[in-house]
């Protein structure tokens, strides 16, 4: 038998809250989710423990499909043999789900970001920052104009690189049947946004700009 952990025991705390409070509150929600999900909104985000989109966004439970790793990324379209799994959560969510908006949300502070300007993990073997440096290499086509302009460190660099980040999601998302089918028609919207921390403001881009506004 495992031992108790402080860590676990406030995931114990936590459950306990939300079965006495939430979902007694929303218990009629739980049940006819229990049934099925039909989200209007796909969001990818990052992994980072302090850009929860459910919580951003303030949103009841089964109004997001949400798929989460380093850096927001989203891979572009290929049929080589593997696991793909944001491209299986993408096809799930437009093609099953019929979701009708696909978000990503890039943030500040994104470690990924930073380590992908810096390259610091280039060259780790796999399992000492291999993986996260052969996932990040997506940014590497961004990354040299950023570095030639700001450098490679520091706040306005690493923003960004934040920024661009969701622009190169974005762009790879189109490279995907589902979305060239589905974007067109109106089917499918593809949206970028980006979280601020520091200030917990959020940003959406205007694709005809390529500008990212606060939202007021």
């Amino acid at each position: 038998m495992q031992k108790p952990s402080p860590a676990l025991d406030t995931l114990i705390d936590g459950y306990r809250r939300f079965r006495e409070g939430h979902w007694q509150e929303e218990r009629e929600r739980w049940s006819a989710l229990s049934e099925g999900q039909s989200p209007q909104t796909m969001v990818i985000s990052c992994s980072d423990s302090r850009v929860d989109p459910a919580q951003i966004f303030d949103v009841a439970p089964g109004e997001l499909f949400v798929v989460r790793n380093v850096a927001a990324l989203v891979p572009p379209y290929e049929t080589t043999p593997g696991q793909h799994g944001v491209s299986a959560a993408l096809e799930f969510a437009v093609q099953f789900l019929k979701v009708r908006e696909v978000v990503v949300m890039g943030h500040g502070m994104c470690g990924g970001c930073q380590a992908a300007l810096t390259q610091d993990l280039h060259g780790n073997p796999l399992g000492k920052g291999g993986f996260v440096a052969n996932w990040i290499d997506m940014l590497d086509p961004v990354r040299d104009a950023i570095a030639e302009s700001l450098g490679t460190t520091g706040r306005e660099a690493e923003r960004a690189m934040e920024l661009a980040a969701v622009k190169v999601s974005l762009a790879n998302l189109r490279t995907f049947p589902c979305i060239k089918d589905k974007e067109p028609s109106g089917e499918v919207t593809l949206r970028g946004a980006y979280f601020a921390i520091s200030d917990g403001l959020l940003h959406l881009l205007d694709e005809a700009t390529g500008e990212f506004a606060p939202v007021s």
